[in-house]
């Protein structure tokens, strides 16, 4: 099963403020760790809602652009990994292992599995073996 750990954003990260150099080192380990233990797909920190966008959608189709920054930091995404475990209990486990993003802050790393294609396929009734073929 693959996951998604999602740092949520701090004060700081939506200022811009890069993390120290000794919070970048540990990270680097960490993700050093996860790579050697072969469940590392995929990871990377986000620039401040600031450099970025929204696209909202209404009821009836139509689209609105919303320039950054965003008011709400702490629904906000810093960054993330995409890891490959067998349970949502050793997602946990590795997310527990992972260095306090914003050191001497309160952090969240939330957790949320993919939906993969078997469990869309599944969701239509159709058989993703048999599609294939």
């Amino acid at each position: 099963m693959r996951f998604m750990m999602i740092v949520k954003a701090s004060e700081d990260s939506e200022a811009g403020k890069m993390p120290s150099q000794e919070l970048l080192e540990t990270m680097g380990k960490y993700n050093e760790e996860l790579k050697k233990a072969g469940v590392l797909l995929d990871l990377a920190g986000l620039q401040s809602s600031a450099k970025g966008a929204r696209v909202q959608f209404s009821a009836d189709d139509r689209r609105r652009v919303i320039d950054g920054p965003f008011a709400e930091t702490k629904e906000l995404i810093g960054g993330y990994w995409v890891i490959r475990a067998n349970s949502l209990q050793e997602a946990i486990e590795w997310a527990t292992k992972a260095p306090n993003p914003h050191p001497g802050q309160d952090a969240v790393i939330e957790i949320r599995p993919f939906f993969e294609l078997e469990d869309l396929m599944a969701a239509v009734g159709t058989d993703p073996a048999r599609r294939a073929s």
